[in-house]
């Protein structure tokens, strides 16, 4: 069998190739600890399912609008106006089958061959992967570390030339969870507007900030019509299998990716649907909890990295990850990720699995018990502790 050429080049997320060795090592009797793969640990809350089971007794097992269901799309819309400011109708909202179609279907639809895609780096894989997929050149803009990998304008600028078409940015960050502040985001809308940018928006992880706000880019003058917001309920309501996902986009656009969903996925579960109409209007205690013990963990996996002899983090904003810097062992990011693996028995994931800008760094996920996470630390201080002495 011959396959097309662009199949070579789609890559494969880091943290699901970890799990599957890591799964692999348990197999045999091994103790694992999973600092690798970005999902919640908790349940859905138990209103979210008793909802999908009533849409499930009810007859919502068919055939629903491509777009998503009108009064889903026009309760999205509602909420996301009162909670992240965004100018939008139902008309401009599109239901997804999780939130990384609207990624591939804004590219689809928006990228010619050789159009570049401007992604600060590193990054969350599957960007470049579809960029590159749909036939785009990937522009990386390197984050700046010393400001808490925050974007610097200046290499942005430097990287815009007349084949700039698309700017990605998420923040919170995947995977370093920083925050980008409104004055960075104020300075981007200029760029987009001046070179005729669209901004693909990744929020996926807007409702899970700590200190300060996460505004969104969409929110600024000139910029709802020229952004792709990027949300679903995957992080903030730990629907990771559900596969609940969502676009905020100018109404053009929307009926395009409307066009790409009915001749790919045809419509996104009814009864999902209908469980994450549970999730937006019922009681949002447990994801207020959620928050606040991904706090707490933050400071238990933060207080452990600092312990560890030539390992500094940042402290992160929002989201659920770690990102240290790890430079001080001697080992690239892969090696040393293998060997807390096969000698440590937890799973990380190396740095450069988000771009070469990511090299010297682990990324950790703190989606996991407080228990778990003061083990894994402390075997990786063991390791790493001989690795900085040696």
């Amino acid at each position: 069998m011959r396959f097309a050429e662009r199949m070579g080049r789609l890559t494969t997320a880091a943290s699901f190739d970890m799990l599957a060795r890591g799964r692999a090592l348990e197999a045999k009797g091994r103790s694992i600890i999973h600092l690798g793969i970005g999902e919640p640990d908790f349940d859905t809350p138990a209103y979210i399912r008793r909802a999908a089971d009533e849409a499930l007794s009810a007859g919502h097992t068919h055939y629903g609008p491509a777009a998503g269901l009108p009064e889903f799309r026009q309760l999205i819309a509602a909420t996301w106006r009162a909670r992240r400011g965004l100018a939008c109708e139902a008309a401009n909202v599109v239901v997804t089958p999780g939130a990384k179609p609207v990624l591939f279907f804004a590219m689809l639809a928006l990228l010619e061959p050789g159009d570049e895609v401007l992604i600060p780096s590193p990054a969350f894989p599957t960007y470049a992967s579809v960029a590159s997929f749909v036939g785009a050149r990937v522009v990386n803009v390197p984050l700046d570390a010393a400001r808490g990998f925050d974007l610097d304008l200046a290499a942005l600028r430097a990287r815009i030339n007349s084949r700039s078409r698309m700017l990605v940015l998420n923040s919170p960050h995947n995977p370093t969870g920083a925050v980008l502040p409104r004055a960075t985001l104020e300075g981007v809308a200029a760029l987009a507007r001046e070179h005729d940018l669209v901004v693909v928006s990744d929020e996926i992880y807007a409702g899970m900030v700590y200190e300060g706000e996460s505004p969104s880019i969409a929110t600024l003058p000139g910029m709802a019509e020229r952004t792709v917001v990027v949300d679903g309920f995957s992080k903030t309501y730990a629907m990771t299998g559900w596969r609940l996902g969502f676009g905020v986009m100018a109404e053009p656009l929307a009926r395009h990716m409307a066009a790409l969903m009915n001749n790919s996925n045809s419509c996104t579960a009814t009864f999902v649907q209908k469980a994450g109409e549970a999730a937006l209007t019922g009681p949002q205690d447990a994801v207020a909890a959620m928050v606040a013990e991904f706090r707490a963990r933050r400071e238990v996996v933060l207080d452990g990295l600092h312990a560890i002899p030539g390992v500094t983090c940042d402290r992160p904003s929002g989201a659920f990850y770690a990102f240290p810097r790890v430079q001080g062992t001697g080992l690239a990011s892969v090696e040393l990720a293998d060997r807390l693996l096969e000698e440590a028995g937890v799973v990380t994931l190396p740095g450069t699995g988000f771009g070469p800008e990511g090299e010297g760094y682990l990324r950790l996920s703190y989606a996991n018990s407080p228990e778990n996470l003061r083990e894994g630390l402390s075997r990786m201080h063991r390791l790493l502790g001989s690795l900085v002495r040696a």
